[in-house]
């Protein structure tokens, strides 16, 4: 359980994206706790890695020692399978982009550490139970008594970019990983390290599950009334022939582009990022937030059309083709992506939930062979039923409060991944000291 987030009231709705009302970030869920000392970093050496020998004069504990990473974790290459060869079943397919199938058997025993070896380089992925590691990646095949959970997190903090062999497509070798020397604490210190960062996942990944629920729920009201015309007072309601078939008597037809104004980004060019300033949205920051990678622009000069914040509907008409509700904050909307801000009396929930249910039909006019992208003259192409506006309203009533728990759960879980992501080195690398009681 992770309590209720607080209704910190981000204004959702078209005049927050109209208005760009700032969203507090009140946070009402607690993080986990840990009780923590700094320690200076030993930084290991090979020479000492072959010793075996952690030095504790630079503050580190003498539990740490600096070892060899191939004499605590061994790595192998994973199994050739094709899709063809796949049936789908219960046990995971594990290639370097992650669990994308399954597979009726299954080749290493779980708990399992997987690494991205080609394509997706240094990727890193934990299997509960048994799993087949791809081809494409490199799986811990002895753990030599540690923590596998420990070495999942421990891996997360390893840069195999630069280990990279490949010509033109990235490749990772086993025989270039073993040999580099690593700091490794002993048994019960990986367990309480795991426990502590497991936790926020656990909390992040608790989540996921409720914005997944609260998700449903939305969009099964939006079906049950404006799909299947199961609206309250249906019973008895008369239906009317129309060109998309038998739709309720006072309900209109309307193209996409009659409902709505679709405001696509700014053209950024690389020239205009820097490390400071406001976030730039791209694609990549609809399915990963914003991170450290993130290119940010000071904001000078760039229209205010283009800045958006919580609670705004973002369309990607280009490479991945979907409907976004939008909750990191204020940002600066680039290329490829549209700002959905609807006409008068339509609400921005009512528009979300209509193209969302869209998409299939836009995707169907998608051209492109590589990558798919929609033009603006599909928004003219795909049609919706659009009930009355006292309906919508009731609709909206219903819904709003929904997206409303939902952007507040997904800033609560970017503040738990910052707060992850800023321990994580620093436990890894014993920077900071666990006590006995923090398990």
């Amino acid at each position: 359980r992770t309590g209720n987030p607080e209704r910190t009231s981000p204004n959702v709705g078209r005049n927050h994206c109209r208005q760009r009302r700032n969203a507090p970030a009140t946070q009402s869920m607690n993080q986990p706790h840990t009780s923590t000392m700094t320690k200076k970093r030993n930084t290991p050496t090979a020479d000492s890695a072959k010793n075996g020998k952690g030095g504790g004069e630079n503050g580190i504990t003498m539990a740490w020692q600096t070892i060899l990473l191939g004499n605590v974790l061994t790595f192998q290459r994973g199994f050739d399978i094709t899709k063809n060869e796949q049936s789908d079943g219960p046990f995971p397919v594990i290639s370097s982009s992650g669990a994308k199938s399954s597979h009726t058997n299954f080749k290493v025993r779980g708990p399992g550490v997987i690494i991205g070896r080609k394509g997706s380089l240094g990727t890193v992925f934990f299997s509960d139970g048994d799993y087949w590691p791809h081809s494409t990646t490199l799986y811990v095949k002895d753990f030599h008594g540690n923590d596998p959970k420990f070495a999942y997190y421990f891996l997360q903090t390893m840069d195999f970019k630069r280990l990279d062999v490949g010509a033109s497509n990235p490749s990772l070798n086993r025989n270039h990983i073993h040999p580099i020397p690593v700091l490794w604490p002993p048994l019960p210190t990986q367990k309480r390290i795991a426990g502590i960062l497991s936790a926020y996942d656990d909390l992040i990944e608790n989540c996921q599950r409720r914005i997944s629920i609260l998700e449903n729920m939305a969009r099964g009201l939006y079906r049950e009334w404006f799909v299947h015309f199961r609206f309250p007072g249906h019973e008895g309601h008369p239906r009317v022939n129309s060109p998309l078939g038998e739709i309720p008597e006072g309900w209109e037809v309307r193209a996409f582009s009659a409902i709505a104004h679709y405001i696509n980004g700014y053209a950024f060019k690389p020239s205009d990022w820097s490390a400071d300033g406001v976030p730039i949205i791209k694609i990549k920051e609809l399915k990963a937030g914003i991170t450290a990678d993130t290119p940010r622009n000071s904001g000078e000069g760039i229209p205010e059309k283009y800045r958006i914040s919580d609670g705004c509907v973002l369309f990607s008409w280009s490479a991945d083709l979907d409907t976004y509700l939008w909750a990191g904050g204020q940002g600066l909307l680039n290329q490829h992506l549209f700002n959905v801000v609807p006409f008068d009396a339509i609400s921005l929930s009512y528009c979300f939930h209509a193209l969302k249910e869209s998409m299939p039909q836009f995707r169907a006019l998608s051209i492109g062979a590589t990558m798919h992208h929609i033009k603006r003259s599909a928004l003219d192409q795909v049609f919706l039923a659009l009930p009355p506006k006292q309906m919508r309203k009731s609709f909206e009533a219903l819904v709003e409060p929904v997206h409303l728990q939902i952007i507040n759960l997904t800033k609560h879980i970017q503040t738990l991944r910052r707060t992850r992501n800023v321990l994580l080195p620093r436990l890894l690398s014993g920077q900071i000291e666990v006590g006995e009681g923090e398990e």
